[in-house]
């Protein structure tokens, strides 16, 4: 008898549908599962016929055969147990309706089996309930660790189950499941991260933090140990503006296939922080692996990529950096296809101005030669810099800078509602654009060559100033674009229209470190 059940599988951050079509007949025990399956899949054969046993089924002595459909796409992992269960099961004639066969065409069935029967979460279900609700399934039968996450997409009834038994129960209308319905609670739309008021002094550091949240540009901070950069760019993310549903949900898509999704988080709604370690390796930060995965870049897409002791880390590992920070997109190609991550990210360094990191301080002397100091900042090739907007000295701060209490400091949430209205400003000038890759454009970093023409015009005095910064500086022209979506945003926080001496005076500043460098 043949039957046939539906499952999703995973390609990039995108989910796609797979038809689970199972063929049992009476000839010599064996069971197969074709559909170009990797390692993972082809061991469901052992879970399938425990989980078969245990949960009082028994195994039928038959001829099995299980096919994979498309079986020219590469399927992996382990969210295909449930479905082939279930399939065998029906075609075998184990469960079957009052009339003949289970109508399953509208279910699609996700999940990982153990031993015993019981159901165990897998990774990537957003991405498969996606796909399922966009083929036109009704009904999505998953672990229930994973139901809150698949509870996201509307149009689709979400049943979760912690065994086979509760599935089969369900289908036979002998003890159904209820609709797993998630009301998620408001104080997962908090953000959570400390705050710019525990931040004495440093006014610059700041003004070029807000200048780089309110138009997404990646900004490096350059000062001795201890003047405050970590402490300010691990606040970022409290300024940033809150994530549209569109980012929330491609931020989840990744998190998930990743595996990092907790369990309790139907939809991340804060922006993503990650700063890894210094001895990272080049795949772990832009992806890849024998089964490809999201790399550093792609898990904090529409977030930060912190790099503190940015010197520190290998040249392969920065030098990946320049592709993703041009295209917002990764491209991992592997023997079995291509696979494409999303990377829209705000890059933020840290680094010492030399290696002992007292260069240029008022009281400490340093220790380093004139060729070290070179060497070091040599570690950061000019087209890696190029591509970072802002760069900004971070001073050490002085006594009565750190123990005056006289003024507080201005908290995140002040400066937040600056950059919410720079960013609503950048969102209603660029309504109906779009990137060359097509996706829209939702702050000022995302301008492309075309934009900046549009919506960057100088007047003769900003050309002026423009031209003696582009000769004295020796800017290249990608320097020179940067420098004018800089002083795009500096206007937008400003509230003008048009880009003035000041704002483009402003953003030169930001980037005098180019000749130093």
């Amino acid at each position: 008898m043949l039957s046939c059940v539906y499952s999703a599988g995973i390609n990039g951050i995108d989910g796609f549908l797979v038809t689970v079509e199972c063929n049992c007949t009476k000839r010599m025990s064996c069971f197969e599962i074709v559909g170009l399956p990797d390692n993972a899949i082809k061991e469901a054969k052992e879970r399938v016929r425990s989980a078969s046993l245990n949960s009082g089924f028994g195994f039928p002595a038959l001829e099995i055969i299980v096919n994979l459909a498309p079986a020219d796409i590469k399927k992996e992992g382990s969210s295909f147990d449930l479905a082939i269960l279930i399939s065998l099961l029906q075609a075998s004639g184990t469960i079957k309706g009052d009339t003949g066969p289970l109508d399953l065409s509208d279910c699609c069935f996700i999940g990982e089996l153990s031993l015993s029967g019981e159901l165990r979460p897998v990774r990537g279900v957003l991405s498969m309930a996606i796909s399922a609700k966009n083929a036109g399934k009704r009904r999505l039968f998953v672990p229930v660790e994973n139901a809150k996450e698949a509870s996201v997409v509307d149009g689709i009834e979400v049943y979760a189950a912690k065994s086979v038994r509760d599935i089969t129960s369900h289908l036979l209308e002998i003890r159904t499941l209820p609709p797993f319905k998630y009301i998620p609670d408001e104080s997962e739309l908090e953000v959570k991260c400390p705050d710019f008021a525990d931040v004495k002094g440093q006014a610059r550091a700041k003004r070029a933090v807000e200048i780089a949240a309110a138009g997404g540009h990646n900004i490096l901070l350059i000062g001795p140990p201890g003047t405050g950069k970590s402490m300010i760019a691990k606040r970022i993310p409290s300024i940033l503006p809150e994530m549209t549903f569109e980012e929330s949900i491609e931020t989840t898509k990744v998190h998930s296939i990743s595996g990092i999704l907790p369990s309790d988080v139907s939809l991340i709604r804060t922006r993503p922080f990650r700063s890894p370690h210094h001895t990272m390796s080049a795949p772990s930060l832009v992806g890849g692996g024998r089964i490809p995965m999201p790399g550093e870049v792609s898990l904090a897409n529409n977030g930060v990529l912190f790099l503190d002791e940015f010197p520190e880390f290998t040249k392969s590992v920065t030098e990946a950096l320049r592709q993703p920070l041009e295209d917002g997109a990764v491209t991992i190609t592997r023997a079995s296809g291509r696979i494409k991550y999303p990377c829209s990210f705000m890059l933020v360094c840290a680094m010492n101005p030399c290696r002992c990191g007292y260069f240029g301080h008022p009281t400490h002397e340093c220790t380093c030669k004139e060729g070290d100091i070179k060497k070091y900042r040599a570690k950061i090739s000019g087209p890696l810099l190029d591509r970072i907007d802002i760069q900004i000295e971070v001073p050490s701060r002085s006594y009565n800078e750190l123990s005056s209490n006289e003024k507080p400091e201005e908290p995140s949430s002040e400066i937040r509602k600056r950059v919410n209205s720079a960013r609503k400003i950048a969102q209603e000038r660029f309504k109906g654009e779009k990137t060359d890759n097509g996706s829209a454009i939702l702050c000022n970093a995302q301008m492309e060559a075309r934009h900046i023409r549009a919506f960057c015009v100088l007047d003769d005095a900003c050309k002026r100033l423009m031209e003696r910064a582009y000769n004295t500086l020796g800017l290249s022209a990608r320097g020179h674009d940067r420098i004018l979506r800089l002083a795009r945003t500096i206007a937008d926080l400003a509230g003008e229209e048009s880009i003035k001496p000041l704002h483009l005076a402003e953003a030169i500043q930001l980037r005098s470190l180019d000749k130093n460098l």
